[in-house]
């Protein structure tokens, strides 16, 4: 009796219509919240003209005159795959 091959066969993808990532271009959290929800914190527990919350507010405003950063390059992961999965799924079968 001939030994049985191991050889595993290639994975093929599952059919789908399109290869797609949702929403690969998500916006950074802005790193101010952590700071604002502090400051509003201190002034719901101490009142809004309270000088403890001083540091905080002067920290905040820092945050915030920060320059943001300049307009992000898209990502262009959906144009890749959408240009690459034919090959990566082979030919199609045509229909009659």
């Amino acid at each position: 009796m001939p030994p049985k091959t191991t050889k595993a066969a290639a994975p093929r993808l599952p059919p789908l219509q399109k290869l797609r990532v949702r929403r690969p271009n998500q916006a950074q959290a802005n790193p101010c919240v952590g700071i604002m929800t502090s400051m509003l914190g201190c002034w719901a527990s101490s009142g809004y003209s309270a000088k403890g919350c001083m540091a905080l507010e002067q920290s905040l405003r820092a945050c915030m005159d920060q320059a943001k950063p300049k307009d992000q390059k898209k990502n262009t992961i959906n144009y890749h795959l959408m240009r690459l999965y034919p090959n990566i799924r082979g030919a199609k079968k045509i229909e009659k």
